[in-house]
């Protein structure tokens, strides 16, 4: 609450953090800059709308059993406009190939798109399944048939277990990512919690459970195994029936 300046003079503190930057990207203007030469890598071009795709494809590709596994897809007969199998290679050998950003307009044809719904927003996690679920198809009866699953997939089990009986009620379901919430929550073990937290079935909301009929239970779920690699969606959206909107 003290003024600025006392005495015609300003006492000021400074706090000074040194970054690494071995890539050299941080304060880069990119004028004349070579990503291959620096990093390695090239990136891949924004058709409009397309940066969570391109997330995502990179984050794929950066996934060595699971590019592998798309190389071994049978698509020597294949359209690339027409064929996701096929287009997604290409994308993959480009990016270990090209000096340039690759483009990603071959892929969006093989989803049926036009140049329009390439400057419209997906949602990634949709995306994703889209994209996996033909992959898992083109890749029955080869050699990389399989592979999603045990890449991606993981098993999880929803339960209701009375408090007063032993009866408990439970399935066992795949998954393939998990959606957790941000708000509220500070860390990612704070969003795991809050996801495998109970709730209490009781009064109006009591449970029928068979042969012994109404009980207050618990209800929940527990992750039975994890994936090698974990899809994790992060709920940065909710809507707000106020304002008839989603908001971040």
């Amino acid at each position: 609450m003290r003024p600025l300046i006392e005495n015609d003079c300003c006492n000021i503190t400074a706090f000074v953090r040194v970054l690494k930057d071995p890539t050299g990207v941080l304060w880069h203007n990119f004028i004349n800059y070579d990503s291959k030469k620096e990093t390695g890598y090239v990136g891949l071009k924004n058709q409009g709308a397309t940066c969570y795709m391109n997330s995502l494809l990179q984050s794929l590709y950066c996934t060595t059993h699971f590019r592998k596994a798309v190389y071994q897809i049978p698509t020597e007969d294949d359209d690339p406009v027409k064929s996701i199998s096929l287009a997604l290679q290409r994308v993959f050998y480009q990016l270990q190939t090209s000096d340039t950003p690759v483009g990603t307009t071959e892929l969006t044809r093989s989803f049926g798109w036009d140049s329009l719904e390439s400057f419209m927003q997906h949602d990634v996690q949709e995306f994703n399944r889209v994209l996996q679920d033909n992959l898992e198809g083109k890749m029955k009866n080869t050699g990389a048939d399989g592979a999603i699953s045990k890449l991606f997939g993981g098993k999880m089990k929803s339960y209701v277990k009375c408090v007063s009986v032993d009866y408990e009620s439970s399935r066992v379901e795949d998954y393939y990512d998990i959606q957790l919430n941000v708000k509220g929550c500070k860390t990612l073990d704070d969003s795991f919690m809050e996801y495998i937290q109970e709730e209490t079935l009781e009064g109006e909301n009591k449970y029928h459970a068979e042969g012994y009929g109404l009980q207050d239970a618990k209800k929940g779920v527990i992750f039975e195994s994890f994936p090698p690699v974990l899809h994790l969606q992060l709920k940065r959206f909710e809507y707000d029936m106020q304002r008839d909107t989603t908001v971040k």
